[in-house]
């Protein structure tokens, strides 16, 4: 929290009717940037001056918030190593900012711990994901969301791990990231319309080194309790979208664009919602992966 009379004396100016002095006044407090979000609480549970001051400290807390997390998902797409589990907790800060991350981490190890117990160097890559599905949607009930599909809530993570309901990125997400945690070549693949994991072929992937030059053994639909299928049924899908079957719809995505992938999800579930500033939010969230 800033301390002083002048962060004070500028929260209170929120409440001046003429607009250009609340403008001016919202450039300096954002200028501070996130050390001046306590002092902004505080003002806002207080309640000195009524609606119009609340409204605008809220919206002022947002904007801050949301320049910070810009500066984040910048920062983390420039990185060429980067986590993907990094990028999805950026994401889940755009609705939740200060959401217990360390919740989230702990729900995700204990889910691992619970797989990892019960796999064992002899079990098939087949077998490896039936033990998977068993812990994830019979143990732990996680399942899509058929009844509210478009939620934005279901491209939070922390919301998917608290309620078990997600759409087929979030629940691929849970999935991919656990079984690259215990060493199991399970990755992202970018579907139109979907999104599906692929298995990779353990020896193809020691000869390429490339998960994205590295033969599939199966694909896995985690959106239908971890369903395994072949290739020839994702020709058969695409088919039918009378889409040409380019080789990205088949192999691993890069992290990246399957944050790209999470943030078009969002912008669609706001589009639906006619909610057009999270929608425009959102793209500019895009535009920064995007450069």
């Amino acid at each position: 929290m800033k301390k002083g009379p002048d962060i004070t004396a500028l929260i209170h100016l929120l409440d001046d009717p003429d607009e250009s002095v609340y403008s001016h006044v919202k450039v300096q407090l954002m200028a501070i940037g996130a050390d001046v979000i306590p002092n902004l609480e505080d003002a806002w549970e207080s309640n000195l001056f009524g609606m119009v001051f609340q409204e605008r400290i809220e919206d002022l807390i947002h904007e801050i918030q949301f320049d910070a997390l810009k500066a984040s998902l910048g920062q983390w797409a420039s990185d060429e190593g980067n986590s993907l589990l990094d990028g999805v907790i950026i994401i889940n800060r755009y609705q939740y900012p200060d959401f217990d991350e360390e919740k989230l981490l702990k729900s995700l190890e204990q889910i691992q711990q619970d797989i990892w117990i019960e796999l064992n160097t002899n079990l098939t890559a087949f077998e490896q994901v039936k033990v998977i599905n068993h812990i994830l949607f019979e143990l732990y009930g996680f399942s899509g969301n058929t009844s509210d599909y478009h939620s934005p809530k279901n491209s939070f993570l922390s919301v998917v791990l608290e309620t078990k309901k997600g759409n087929p990125l979030s629940l691929s997400l849970i999935y991919s990231i656990i079984a690259q945690n215990l060493d199991l070549p399970i990755y992202g693949v970018n579907l139109p319309h979907h999104f599906i994991l692929a298995y990779l072929d353990r020896f193809s992937l020691y000869q390429t080194n490339d998960i994205y030059k590295t033969d599939v053994l199966f694909y896995i639909n985690p959106f239908s309790k971890g369903t395994v299928f072949s290739r020839n049924e994702i020709d058969q899908f695409l088919e039918q979208l009378k889409l040409d079957p380019i080789e990205s719809f088949f192999q691993p995505a890069t992290n990246a664009a399957i944050i790209r992938r999470a943030l078009s999800n969002l912008e669609h579930s706001y589009t639906k919602m006619g909610n057009e500033k999270r929608v425009n939010e959102i793209k500019a969230l895009i535009q920064v992966l995007e450069g």
